[in-house]
């Protein structure tokens, strides 16, 4: 599978982050990237959120205000169906390989786009048990962890390295 990096976006804390021509990937994310809670976001096993542009797309449609950066994604790509990204891939994205390490869980720091309401758009109970048969599979995005560091930009492909059973 083959697709394109289409935004990285890096903020000082919360939403929306920012669009930045390229970046350079550490361990735990983007070096200049900061979250403000760091309970709840960041760390090794979340070190990056990606969200499809289809998927903002999908929303979009449905209502809500959002664009690249708007759901705190460091990462919006185009040309790859979020319904094929599963929790253990590896992807290559610019020189990075990141695993899909667990699904983003919305929370009220998305109100901004829809009170309340896009987090249920974008997240229910299969989503929450792993199903990947669930409409809002991926709306939300995916967290990643940093197999291998490097530097992206827009522009850049992504391509699935490994796939899961």
């Amino acid at each position: 599978m083959l697709g394109q990096i289409l935004q990285i976006s890096v903020s000082k804390g919360g939403v929306p982050k920012f669009p930045v021509l390229a970046a350079e990937v550490g361990p735990v994310g983007i070096l200049g990237d900061i979250q403000k809670n760091t309970k709840y976001h960041g760390g090794p096993r979340q070190a990056l959120l990606w969200i499809t542009s289809e998927g903002l797309d999908e929303l979009k449609a449905a209502g809500f205000p959002v664009y690249p950066g708007a759901m705190g994604e460091n990462v919006t790509t185009v040309g790859i169906d979020r319904r094929v990204v599963r929790l253990g891939q590896q992807w290559r994205m610019g020189e990075v390989i990141v695993e899909i390490t667990k699904m983003r869980e919305p929370c009220a720091t998305l109100n901004p786009y829809g009170m309340g309401t896009i987090q249920k758009a974008v997240y229910d109970a299969q989503v929450k048990a792993g199903d990947f048969t669930s409409p809002r599979w991926g709306l939300a995005g995916f967290y990643v962890s940093i197999v291998c560091l490097g530097t992206f930009a827009p522009g850049d492909p992504v391509t699935l390295l490994t796939d899961v059973a």
